[in-house]
């Protein structure tokens, strides 16, 4: 008989391959250094749920339409007295003169057909107007916001080197986020729930600051301030700015963050760089406002506030503010992720110990040698020498099984090595099917060679039925379930792939070697 088949070597391409991708987990060195993901249960982490405040999302866009909304007031020369955004989320307009109110009207048609004429009301010749958006557009910028949100979170924390972070929406505007392995938490709340809006705005020195902390803010301003520490005594203190509410550049415009050392002082500091129509904007801005100060405003507060000294050219600049280089690279981290759509609150907090995670894994491999041991006990009493068989399919299911989340890039978690565990009684039961079959061709008086090909075929049909329909319920868990149920799953499917193969590919392979074509009388089984 032929030793090296087809079938032979593409069974321990299988198995060498499983195996490669298995030792690093056990040996951190070896090609192709890729350990099995723990998952939070397991190596301890933080789990957050974020509820996104949508409805801010709303706020913006509205004020984003009323600044449009002036900009064509102005250049079509239609008067108005006064557009303002009320508490309640609309949009009121004041508009004098028969004329005025005309191309208003027109202007809303043609324009701004997303906003809706919600009531108008006349005193002598001006006309109120009270605008929003429909229910459908509202709760569609909702959406948009929590699935922005979200992507903006994924892209910080992969900047941020987490492994196998799992981050999805619950709901219609929760975030699910578990980071296993994560030790700075307080790190990583900052850097997941900074808004991060970066605007560029001009501070008002034609009005004075004392006046307006004093009294009353001038209209158009407000009072943002830079907060500074004494690197001495720690002492903090706030520097207050009037600044004027007309953002000139924000940081949409935004192509990359860098850390960056000052040369003069080597202090760390966040270089940007914007895009062509940013940096042209950047370039008229600085052109047009020699000799004034420019405030680098991040979340309503400002991180510097430069002299203009020329033209700014190459839509390039710098953030600085006393930065350790851990802020300066979280900084341009968020930065080149982009700002949240809205404001997020973190509504659940937990954080799962390593100790913790390390009983966990603990009592896992313990539940798991445990009922292996037994498994293997049994089928060696009772099956004999097709029982060693047994044994050896069973430790290349597990090896398969490993080498598969390593391969993949899966998670593993406690629920996953429950998957594992219940893996190994199916995994056995196929063989108790087949090794059954060929104790009746045994029994009927045919030989232990074609016992073996009958008792595969007749149980092939058995086994792929029980194995098919239950990967099909695992795949539904996989696609619908959520942490602990996706990793059973995960372990369960690869479970079941592992099973068919060892028990129909590997076992048929082993069973033949010792009796196809041999003169034997008898099988032990």
């Amino acid at each position: 008989m032929k030793i090296f088949t087809l079938k032979s070597t593409f069974i321990s391409l299988v198995l060498i391959a499983a195996l490669i991708y298995i030792l690093p987990t056990f040996y951190s060195n070896f090609w192709p250094y890729k350990k099995i993901n723990l998952g939070l249960d397991l190596q301890g982490g933080m789990h957050l749920v974020l509820e996104v405040q949508n409805e801010k999302a709303v706020e913006t866009t509205l004020e984003k339409i009323i600044h449009e909304l002036k900009i064509e007031l102005r250049k079509k020369n239609i008067k108005h007295l006064g557009i303002s955004l009320n508490a309640d989320n609309n949009i009121r307009a004041k508009i004098k003169q028969e004329k005025n109110i005309n191309d208003f009207n027109v202007l809303l048609e043609d324009e701004f057909n997303n906003l809706i004429i919600n009531s108008t009301t006349k005193n002598g010749d001006t006309q109120t107007f009270v605008l929003n958006l429909s229910d459908k557009e509202i709760k569609n910028i909702k959406k948009m916001a929590t699935e922005q949100a979200l992507e903006t979170i994924r892209n910080r924390i992969d900047e941020f080197g987490v492994s196998e972070p799992d981050i999805r929406i619950q709901g219609e505007k929760r975030i699910l986020i578990q980071l296993p392995g994560i030790k700075d938490t307080k790190r990583a709340k900052d850097l997941i729930g900074r808004t991060a809006r970066l605007n560029f705005q001009l501070v008002d020195e034609n009005r004075n600051i004392n006046f307006a902390l004093n009294n009353t803010i001038p209209p158009g301003d407000e009072i943002l301030y830079q907060i500074k520490e004494n690197s001495e005594n720690g002492k903090i203190t706030k520097v207050p700015f009037l600044i004027k509410k007309r953002v000139l550049l924000d940081g949409s415009s935004l192509i990359d963050a860098r850390v960056m050392i000052d040369s003069q002082f080597n202090e760390p500091y966040v270089g940007i760089e914007f895009d062509r129509k940013g940096a042209k904007l950047f370039e008229r801005i600085t052109g047009e406002n020699i000799k004034k100060r420019l405030a680098i405003v991040l979340d309503k507060t400002v991180y510097s506030a430069p002299v203009i000294q020329d033209r700014i050219a190459g839509g390039k600049a710098r953030i600085t503010g006393n930065f350790t280089t851990e802020e300066a690279r979280d900084l341009a981290i968020i930065l080149r992720a982009g700002a949240l759509p809205a404001p997020v609150k973190i509504i659940e907090e937990r954080t799962v110990g390593p100790t913790l995670g390390a009983d966990s894994i603990r009592m896992g491999i313990i539940s798991m040698l445990t009922g292996g041991i037994l498994v293997i006990f049994f089928m060696l009493i009772y099956y004999k020498g097709a029982g060693l068989i047994a044994n050896f399919a069973l430790i290349m299911n597990i090896l398969l099984i490993g080498g598969g989340l390593a391969g993949f890039q899966a998670t593993l978690t406690l629920p996953g090595i429950a998957g594992i565990i219940l893996t190994i009684g199916m995994a056995v039961d196929a063989n108790v099917i087949i090794f059954e079959r060929i104790r009746e061709e045994l029994f009927s008086g045919k030989t232990p060679d074609a016992s073996v090909k009958a008792g595969f075929e007749r149980a092939t049909l058995t086994i792929l039925d029980a194995n098919v329909t239950t990967l099909i319920a695992t795949i539904v868990l996989f696609q619908y379930g959520t942490g602990p149920v996706k990793g059973f799953a995960i372990t369960l499917g690869l479970g079941i792939l592992a099973s068919l193969f060892t028990a129909l590919v590997l076992s048929k392979s082993v069973f033949n070697y010792f009796v196809s074509g041999k003169n034997i009388s008898t099988l032990s089984i």
